[in-house]
């Protein structure tokens, strides 16, 4: 038992050892770690390893998802508690954007328009949230025009992913003739499966030949980078591989 024990201590020690290497720590960690196997591999957990793993990209979001399931309003309790003590356009905005991510669409929507009535009005992230939160509360119409001038004043929106897509959506939406050179505007600003999924989705609505066959390679094409994902870009993106599944087996 004690060898099993000593080899256990050995195999924790190996294991920060590589981390040592690969994140170029100090190299004096080594000596302590394999001097001291267990003393080591516990000091490197407190003062390395632990604080590194809260900052990661992974940590942050399986706390939130911890927080979400445990506690789902804090988000919206802690942005709202901010608000009230100080109602600053950052302030609002925080807080429309939690509302919009717990569903309530029709507060955080009076939260973007009141912001947009003010001095930041013209600001890219008033603009965007206010679209976003009419086309959450079904005006699509309105999140058309709201993007539109978003894209006017900032032209540079014109190349960032979420605003590009909620306006191919809009477009859709309202059965616009442009909807098509919308979507492929947006499929080259994508950062993840949602604007292949989404037009997939639309073309197989046009009820053609060629955009169903156009459908079924973004469908595939997604299905088949989703092997090579990182597990974070599978999980980000695990609602559009589900739709992209589900869409191209009913589709055959």
């Amino acid at each position: 038992m004690p060898f099993l024990g000593i080899g256990f201590h050995v195999i924790v020690a190996l294991f920060f050892a590589v981390h040592v290497v690969r994140n170029n720590q100090n190299m004096y960690w080594l000596f302590i770690l394999f001097a001291f196997p267990l003393l080591g591999s516990v000091v490197y957990f407190f003062a390395i390893y632990l604080p590194e793993m809260r900052h990661s990209r992974g940590a942050r979001v399986a706390s939130r998802a911890v927080t979400q399931l445990i506690d789902p309003n804090r988000a919206v309790r802690e942005a709202r508690n901010d608000f009230d003590r100080a109602p600053t356009v950052q302030h609002r905005l925080r807080l429309g954007e939690a509302l919009l991510e717990a569903g309530d669409a029709k507060e955080a929507r009076q939260h973007f328009e009141q912001a947009a009535t003010g001095p930041f009005a013209g600001d890219p992230a008033v603009l965007l949230g206010l679209a976003r939160a009419q086309f959450a509360t079904g005006d699509a119409a309105l999140a058309k025009g709201t993007l539109d001038t978003l894209f006017e004043a900032h032209r540079v929106t014109r190349q960032q992913p979420e605003p590009t897509l909620l306006y191919a959506r809009a477009l859709a939406a309202t059965n616009a003739p442009n909807t098509r050179a919308a979507f492929e505007q947006a499929l080259t600003c994508a950062n993840d499966a949602a604007a292949r999924c989404l037009f997939g989705e639309w073309l197989l609505a046009q009820n053609n030949d060629a955009d169903k066959q156009r459908a079924q390679a973004l469908f595939e094409e997604i299905l088949r980078d989703a092997k090579y994902w990182t597990r974070y870009a599978k999980d980000h993106n695990r609602e559009w591989l589900q739709r992209a599944a589900a869409a191209q087996s009913s589709s055959r």
